[in-house]
C-alpha cells in the first residue's frame, strides 16, 4: 500500500491548453486495462527530455533522442506515444525498427512526419513489441483525445504502481496564470540517472527552445534525481517537459524573473510527482528522507546520503521498525569518500541525536530510536562538520512485499 500517497482525484488535474490526451486498451500484455497513451500537441509547443544512462536503453529511448536531437521550427514535436506492458528494451534491431514504425503509423493518423513523433514504453525487459496490438490501438487512443484526460493518462502508463500518479499547480508570471500538469509512473527498478521511469509534464507557456532544455535538465537532477527504490536504474527512464505556448507568457532567457518564477513551479511539481514513485515503491511501508549537511560537495552529499539509502541492511531495519542505526553508519563509512573525518559526524534520526562526534550520543535512549522508527515518515540527517554542501535523496523500506513482486510479477 503506498505509503501517505492520497488517489489522485480526476476534477483537481488540470488541463493544459495546447495537450489533448487520449487512451486506449490494446491489449499489449493483459486484456481490459488501460495501456497505449496519446499525447497531442498544438505546432506551437516546444519539448524538451532527458533519459536514462543505461547502455542498455530501450528502442523508444534511442528514437526518442533522435528525434529530439533533429528538432527545426518547421517540423515541431506534434505527439507522444506511450505504451505499458513491454518495454521495448533488449530486443535489438527489431525493436528500434518497432519503434520506427509505432511513430509513422502515429504521424500518418495525425498527418505529420514520423520524426514529430515521441514513442515511449514500459513492463517487461527482453520480450518482442507487440506492434500489430499497439498499433490497432492508435485510432481508439485518438479517439479519446481531451484536453482534461490526464487521470485516464495517469492510468494508461502504469506498470506494478498500485495508483496512478498526477499533480497540477498554477503559477502567476506577470499577472498570467500559467497551469502545470503531470504524471508519472515508477515502483521498482527506480534509481534514475537523468530521469525517472516516466514522467511526462505540461505547462501553457511559450518557452524558448534551449531555455526549456536548461530548465528540464536543472529540474530533474533536484527531483527524479534524487530518488530510489532499490538502486536500479531503468533502461527506459524517461522525463519529458512540455511547454505548449498557448499561453502569453513567454520565457525567453534564463536570467529573468520570469523564469525563476516558472523554473520553481516545474521544480515543485517535479518533486511532487519523484516523491509520488517512492511513496508507492513496491511493498513501501515507509518514506524516509535522507539529507546529508556541511558536505565539501554536493556529489560527496549525495553519495553518502545514496549510499545510505541503498542499504539492504538500512532498508530491512527500517521495515522492521528496528533501531540498528549502527548500519547508517557503515553505510555512510562505505560510501567511497575517501577523506572522511567521521569524528566530526552526527546523526539524527528526526529530532533525535544519535551519534554524537562519530560515536554514540551518552545521551541517546534507543526507546527514542524506537520511536522514530515506528513512523511511516521518518528523515535521517547526517552533519559532516567539514563545508556548507548538502544533498537531500528520498527512499523507501525494503519489505517482504518487495521480492514477492518482484518474483513472480511477469505471470
Amino acid at each position: 500500500m503506498a505509503v501517505n500517497l492520497p488517489l489522485p482525484i480526476p476534477e483537481n488535474l488540470t488541463a493544459v491548453a495546447g495537450i489533448e490526451l487520449g487512451h486506449a486498451e490494446a491489449g499489449i500484455r493483459k486484456a481490459n486495462r488501460k495501456d497505449v497513451l496519446v499525447m497531442k500537441l498544438a505546432p506551437t509547443a516546444t519539448v524538451a527530455g532527458v533519459f536514462t544512462q543505461n547502455r542498455f536503453c530501450a528502442a523508444p529511448v534511442q528514437v526518442c533522442k533522435e528525434h529530439l536531437g533533429k528538432l527545426q521550427a518547421s517540423a515541431p514535436i506534434r505527439a507522444l506515444v506511450i505504451n505499458t506492458g513491454n518495454a521495448n528494451a533488449g530486443t535489438g534491431e527489431t525493436g528500434l525498427a518497432d519503434a520506427k514504425e509505432t511513430c509513422s503509423a502515429l504521424a500518418g493518423l495525425l498527418g505529420c512526419d514520423a520524426s514529430q513523433i515521441l514513442p515511449f514504453s514500459t513492463g517487461v525487459i527482453l520480450e518482442p513489441l507487440p506492434i500489430d496490438k499497439l498499433k490497432a490501438g492508435l485510432p481508439q487512443a485518438i479517439a479519446n483525445l481531451k484536453s482534461d484526460n490526464w487521470h485516464n493518462a495517469a492510468l494508461s502508463i502504469m506498470t506494478t504502481d498500485t495508483q496512478p500518479k498526477a499533480a497540477s499547480r498554477q503559477v502567476s508570471i506577470n499577472g498570467q496564470t500559467i497551469t502545470l500538469t503531470g504524471i508519472s509512473k515508477g515502483a521498482g527498478m527506480i534509481k534514475p540517472n537523468m530521469a525517472t521511469m516516466l514522467g511526462f509534464m505540461a505547462m501553457d507557456a511559450k518557452v524558448a527552445q534551449p531555455v526549456l532544455d536548461h530548465l528540464t535538465k536543472e529540474v530533474a537532477n533536484r527531483s527524479f534525481n534524487c530518488i530510489t527504490i532499490d538502486g536500479d536504474t531503468s533502461t527506459n527512464d524517461s522525463f519529458i517537459v512540455i511547454a505548449t505556448g498557448a499561453s502569453s507568457v513567454e520565457v525567453h532567457a534564463i536570467d529573468t524573473p520570469e523564469y525563476q518564477a516558472l523554473a520553481a513551479a516545474v521544480l515543485g511539481l517535479s518533486q511532487e510527482l519523484a516523491q509520488m514513485i517512492v511513496r508507492d515503491g513496491e511493498g513501501a511501508t515507509k518514506f524516509i528522507t535522507v539529507t546529508v549537511e556541511e558536505g565539501k560537495s554536493v556529489e560527496e552529499c549525495r553519495k553518502i546520503a545514496y549510499s545510505i539509502a541503498h542499504s539492504p541492511l538500512v532498508k530491512t531495519a527500517f521495515f522492521a521498525s528496528d533501531p540498528n542505526l549502527g548500519r547508517i553508519l557503515a553505510a555512510i563509512g562505505y560510501a567511497g569518500v575517501d577523506d572522511l573525518d567521521v569524528t566530526t559526524l552526527n546523526l539524527y534520526l528526526d529530532d533525535v541525536w544519535v551519534a554524537k562526534n562519530g560515536g554514540r550520543n551518552p545521551d541517546y535512549q534507543e526507546a527514542d530510536g524506537q520511536r522514530v522508527m515506528k513512523q511511516s515518515e521518518i528523515t535521517v540527517r547526517v552533519k559532516l562538520g567539514r563545508g556548507k554542501a548538502d544533498a537531500t535523496i528520498w527512499t523507501c523500506d525494503l519489505s517482504h512485499e518487495y521480492v514477492t513482486i518482484n518474483a513472480d510479477y511477469r505471470s
